[in-house]
């Protein structure tokens, strides 16, 4: 069977992304699924016997899977490059011409972006909202962390790794940080305390001998 326009691809896909995605969005207990999976399939199956059927349904909803893993764990955009892409060949090479293709293609983009409204109408599903939680979390508890090292650091001594006039870097205990002596030029080599901290700033003045 085959989808009487070239149009309709683009209508079907579109609408089988946009609900595939929807339904990773928000709670719609699996009805936004369904409708995706199933025009997702009619798309399909319009084209390919099902031996292909199976081979290109599953490198398109790897391509989802793709997207979510890097949108949650990665975040550095390669997984969810490689996923779009395996979503669009899917689509593209399964059409029996360029512009049916073509149409499918742009079915992916424009129903991918659209799934983003349903994020305003919807309620969002709370898995997102506990990772998003998590990660706020960890990184809260990681600068806490950091501003609790920084802080053990005053009154102690270290040496002055560069001149400091005022920015300079020192070493305490076999560490390097940077820090401001407050106005004061202090030579490399000098012995310093640390007088302040604040956040990562920290002060410090000569020890003088």
């Amino acid at each position: 069977m085959l989808l009487a326009a070239d149009w309709l691809s683009f209508v079907i896909v579109g609408f089988g992304t946009l609900f595939l995605i929807g339904e990773l969005f928000v709670n719609m207990k699996g009805f936004f699924g369904l409708l995706g999976i199933a025009f997702i399939s009619v798309y399909f199956l319009s084209y390919l016997d099902p031996s292909m059927f199976f081979m290109m349904i599953l490198l398109y909803f790897l391509g989802i899977l793709f997207i979510v893993i890097d949108g949650k764990l990665l975040n550095d955009g390669t997984l969810a490059t490689i996923g779009a892409l395996c979503m669009i060949v899917s689509v593209g090479i399964t059409a029996p011409s360029w512009v049916s293709g073509t149409y499918a293609v742009i079915g992916v983009l424009i129903g991918g972006i659209t799934s983003l409204v349903f994020l305003k109408v919807f309620p969002k599903r709370r898995m997102w909202t506990k990772l998003a939680l998590l990660d706020r979390l960890t990184k809260e508890a990681g600068y806490s962390t950091m501003n609790q090292t920084y802080e053990a650091l005053t009154n102690k001594i270290g040496i002055a790794v560069t001149d400091m006039h005022p920015v300079g870097t020192i070493t305490i205990d076999g560490t390097d940080y940077s820090a401001i002596s407050g106005g004061q030029w202090i030579p490399k080599n000098s012995t310093v305390i640390v007088k302040q901290v604040d956040g990562t700033k920290i002060l410090v003045s000569k020890v003088e001998s």
